[in-house]
């Protein structure tokens, strides 16, 4: 039998869960998304707040994008089980922990991690590690998006009722993959049943940016080039919509920035807040 690689997720995930850890910790209630599990997954040297993307000052953007989107998934997750929808389907799971910290909604879901198989074996180690094991809720769904695996028929195979709705997410996945990468993945979503609904996040074209996040973005493309997972696609918005039209979906609408914005951080005095023009979401239903 061949053993399962253990590998550690790529940088990217473990940024994510950090910058999470740091709203908790150098950001004024309220605070706009909780997880201190990310953290005890990650597991980072003792010294990780002083790395440099770790700064406080200079990652305060980036922060309040990770923690808005996120609290902006976990809300609509929230709101779709109230009307019965029963599976939630995470593209790029990453270091996720919606299954560890909300157990009293997770329960009543069959929630499907689609990651490569390497980092899956290593967080499903350090779930176990952590005492928190895996419930009979989550269902681990590897796949090897770049050797071009068939995420669909893995998740079916994994447990996922087609004939049933589903909650779709899929955040800071979109620039690593082609358009027309992008484009199947949102035909088969559309595919699902009545009621589904996907929620995916997309960069904007570099020149479109607000000037103050381009550095920041220059540099993460840089950092993704060198470690061999480039950035490919930027849509405006107006790109984004058409695209998921053209798949099919029923209803489309863009979820600005300045939208979640004033959801999440109005009457903050601490000047958090993510920035505009920058990694918008599409929230489309069948």
């Amino acid at each position: 039998m061949q053993k399962k690689q253990i590998e550690a997720p790529d940088n990217t995930a473990v940024r994510v869960a950090l910058w999470r850890a740091l709203h908790l910790e150098v950001d004024a209630p309220p605070h706009v998304f909780v997880d201190k599990i990310g953290l005890q997954l990650a597991a980072p040297m003792e010294d990780w707040r002083g790395r440099p993307d770790m700064d406080p000052k200079g990652t305060s953007l980036f922060r309040a994008s990770i923690v808005a989107r996120a609290r902006f998934i976990e809300d609509l997750v929230v709101e779709q089980t109230g009307h019965g929808v029963s599976q939630y389907v995470i593209l790029g799971a990453g270091l996720d922990t919606f299954a560890q910290r909300r157990p009293e909604i997770a329960s009543g879901l069959r929630i499907f991690e689609v990651d490569p198989p390497g980092p899956q074996a290593w967080k499903q180690r350090r779930l176990s590690e952590l005492g928190f094991g895996v419930r009979s809720f989550l269902r681990f769904v590897p796949v090897n998006f770049e050797a071009g695996d068939a995420w669909w028929e893995a998740l079916v195979a994994a447990g996922f009722d087609a004939g049933q709705p589903a909650v779709v997410a899929s955040t800071g996945v979109s620039m690593y993959l082609t358009r027309d990468a992008i484009a199947a993945t949102l035909r088969q979503v559309a595919a699902l049943a009545p009621g589904s609904t996907l929620a995916m996040t997309f960069l904007l074209p570099l020149a479109l940016m607000a000037p103050e996040v381009r550095p920041g973005f220059q540099m993460a493309e840089k950092g993704a080039r060198a470690s061999g997972t480039p950035f490919i696609s930027f849509f405006t918005p107006a790109e984004m919509l058409a695209l998921a039209r053209e798949a099919g979906f029923k209803e489309v609408r863009h979820v600005p920035a300045t939208t979640l914005a004033r959801r999440y951080f109005a009457g903050r005095t601490d000047g958090l807040r993510p920035p505009n023009d920058s990694e918008e979401l599409l929230v489309a239903t069948t």
